[in-house]
């Protein structure tokens, strides 16, 4: 892997550096100057419109979140770059976004993906594209000010229930014995075979062990049961190994008016592209777990995804039931 490749979280003590090597107060002021830098690392082979958003933790950390296009899909599998960034947070475990500075106004999918946040309306936002002719001035303002009567979580959900980048249990287990099944992205045993404990994946690049499949399998189900669909009930979770024997694992997110909500698998690749993934062909395997007979399911839609993204990657799906009841593989 490169080791030149680019960050997309700044520990806060390297952030608190930075920020004072260019004379700035606190590292919230330092959100804007990294927007641009940012944007350059956006994926958008079909608009060439680049975002970048760069947010602040809770815990002091610097993140990054860019946007995603995928040619050969329709537009709504597109990963905006607030998205983005709130995944990147939700995949290094920091509790809570304090403030973020974007490229261009977030639109309305974004505003509202932003509700599912506890306490949204608190959130500080600072729009680049707003001060370029005076880009000294830093200052930034509430999420109220640009979405004023929002529809959210507290329209439709009790004050327990948890919300996005708190932590979720879901209750869904794997069973210890897991019989062998086909292919769920067509492809014929010819393309894939086991030989002695080892996957042969048809793409060329390497070998999967039964390890590894065991591993991105339970790193799935850890992505479903950290899943936010308190809407729907049908938590959902995907994990994807690169050529290099890496995982990275991503969980459906659900939005209180439903369109704009983040499938797993955008949700595992921006772990893949916030890792340090380079192309999307080097994807060679990725493992799906959501709940058995969901009204909600992500199983077709991960398969249209990898057919496109990375045609030879061996996907596998995991029907689960609740804990009691274990999981099945189709």
């Amino acid at each position: 892997m490169d080791r030149d490749q680019p960050k997309f979280v700044v520990e806060a003590s390297e952030a608190e550096s930075i920020a004072q090597k260019l004379g700035l107060p606190s590292v919230r002021q330092l959100l804007p100057a990294l927007v641009q830098p940012a944007q350059t690392l956006a994926r958008p082979p079909i608009s060439n419109y680049h975002v970048g958003a760069v947010g602040l933790g809770s815990d002091g950390r610097v993140f990054l979140g860019v946007n995603l296009e995928f040619p050969g899909l329709p537009l709504h599998h597109s990963v905006h770059a607030e998205q983005f960034l709130l995944t990147n947070l939700a995949v290094h475990r920091c509790p809570r976004l304090v403030a973020f500075a974007v490229s261009a106004a977030p639109c309305g999918h974004c505003r509202q993906f932003l509700q599912e946040l506890r306490n949204p309306s608190s959130l500080q936002i600072h729009i680049t594209s707003q001060h370029q002719n005076n880009p000294d001035d830093v200052t930034f303002k509430p999420l109220s000010e640009i979405l004023p009567n929002p529809f959210g979580p507290f329209d439709l959900l009790d004050d327990e229930t948890p919300l996005l980048l708190e932590r979720h249990n879901n209750g869904l287990s794997l069973s210890n014995y897991i019989h062998d099944g086909d292919l769920c992205n067509g492809f014929s045993d010819n393309d894939s075979k086991r030989v002695n404990g080892v996957v042969n994946l048809s793409n060329g690049f390497r070998k999967k062990t039964e390890t590894e499949e065991s591993l991105l399998k339970i790193a799935a189900l850890e992505a479903a049961n950290d899943s936010h669909a308190p809407y729907s009930g049908c938590p959902s979770g995907v994990a994807l190994m690169d050529s290099e024997g890496k995982i990275y694992r991503g969980s459906y997110v659900e939005s209180a008016a439903y369109n704009p909500s983040l499938g797993p698998v955008q949700a595992a690749l921006v772990a893949y592209v916030a890792g340090g993934g380079g192309g999307y062909e080097r994807i060679v395997a990725a493992a799906l777990v959501e709940k058995e007979g969901a009204k909600v399911r992500q199983e077709d839609t991960a398969k249209l995804f990898f057919k496109m993204v990375s045609p030879k990657c061996d996907l596998r799906v995991f029907h689960c039931s609740f804990a009691k009841n274990g999981c099945i593989k189709d």
